[in-house]
């Protein structure tokens, strides 16, 4: 049975859920529907760049990009995670589990996700997002657990630090080398000649990288570290990541392929100082998340508000809450289209999201807050029942 922990467990009780993780994961899921409302529900959400200095305003810039905080934390607790569930076997054990879980979440991606984010049966188009990464990722995690965790650690370091080394690397469309690319470090959109076409939204090599270090993270929840020894390190890791945001990002040489520029004022221009790379996740863009989750994760400990528990309930259960707010948010999105008087074969064309159509900036915070209290009760409930089951299976859901 999976055990619950108080925000302030003893150190050296054999834990597979640390509270504080929870209630950081379950407050970047509540942000991730932000993103995925405004996605579905603002006016033409799926045809801008919201972080397009040219035709962006504050409002629509800084509602993006309080979202970037999700997608590397998520993935990088997802490595932490792994790390918790894994003192509970031996190496070949959670070798096992983690490849058998890749697959399971690449799965899920090309199949359940996609049909919920499309609601197109003939799955002509295909994106590869975040729960693809964490799969692949995990697959790759499964092959490294029989090696030192120094060594998976400075793989992952290398790959984080290292990889916009690779921003220049390309290959001709069509060609094999071009798809194996585009999977691993080019955000790309293939076309087959079969009709079907992939958009690989998540390369996956800087992703293996979080999620490998994120699992060698998980031994500060071990026995060798006290609560204020491992807050301590949390404080100080999360301030020098964001104090090498900060530099690396002012002197523009190197850590992300798109240079912040002076713009019409200075909010505009501090916009585009913040605005880094996320497909794939440059090394500042990672910094500039992953460090100040670590504060966050110094902040929560030991810490109990009445707040916390509430976020702490989606934490609990990333993936189901996952899966289904996309389901939810679709229907809000094809429910709203049919009565501002859009016609069903429109929105057909458009699986749901058709052009010049939605609702404006302030809606789509009211939608935003309502579908996340739509799914509190829920997500308590499937804690709890996931928490009273035995089986080997539910750690797969």
């Amino acid at each position: 049975m999976t055990q619950t922990a108080t925000l302030s467990s003893p150190p050296t009780q054999v834990l597979t859920r640390v509270g504080s993780i929870d209630v950081l994961r379950g407050l970047v899921m509540i942000i991730m529907a932000l993103d995925h409302t405004r996605d579905f529900l603002h006016i033409n959400g799926f045809y801008y760049d919201a972080t397009d200095m040219a035709t962006t305003t504050p409002p629509l810039f800084f509602t993006r990009w309080i979202t970037h905080y999700c997608a590397p934390i998520f993935v990088f607790l997802a490595g932490t995670s792994a790390y918790l569930s894994g003192r509970k076997k031996t190496p070949r054990q959670l070798s096992s589990f983690l490849l058998t879980r890749g697959l399971w979440l690449i799965f899920l991606e090309i199949t359940i996700i996609n049909f919920t984010f499309w609601f197109n049966l003939t799955f002509s188009f295909l994106m590869l997002q975040v729960i693809w990464a964490i799969g692949f990722s995990m697959m790759v995690l499964g092959g490294m657990v029989f090696l030192p965790w120094r060594v998976v650690l400075a793989v992952g370091l290398v790959i984080i630090a290292g990889h916009n080394t690779l921003d220049a690397v390309s290959f001709p469309e069509g060609t094999t080398a071009h798809v194996v690319w585009a999977l691993l470090h080019q955000q790309s959109f293939i076309r087959f000649s079969s009709g079907m076409t992939l958009g690989v939204l998540y390369p996956v090599l800087p992703w293996i990288g979080v999620l490998v270090t994120g699992y060698c993270f998980g031994r500060l929840y071990g026995s060798d570290y006290t609560m204020e020894r491992r807050k301590r390190f949390l404080l100080v890791a999360g301030l020098a990541a964001v104090a090498g945001f900060i530099l690396l990002r002012f002197l523009n040489v190197y850590g992300d392929p798109r240079p912040w520029e002076v713009q019409r004022n200075g909010l505009y221009t501090f916009m585009s100082f913040l605005n880094t790379t996320k497909y794939p996740p440059s090394l500042l863009y990672l910094l500039m998340t992953l460090g100040p989750g670590m504060l966050l994760l110094y902040a929560f400990e030991g810490r109990q508000y009445r707040w916390i528990d509430f976020v702490s309930v989606y934490g609990r259960v990333p993936l189901f809450y996952y899966v289904l707010h996309f389901l939810v948010i679709h229907l809000l999105s094809v429910a709203g289209m049919l009565l501002s008087g859009v016609s069903w074969s429109e929105l057909e064309m458009q699986e749901g999201v058709p052009p010049e159509q939605g609702f404006s900036l302030g809606v789509v915070y009211i939608f935003w807050v309502g579908v996340v209290l739509f799914f509190y009760p829920l997500c308590r409930w499937y804690a709890g029942f996931k928490a009273r089951q035995s089986s080997q299976v539910w750690s797969y859901l």
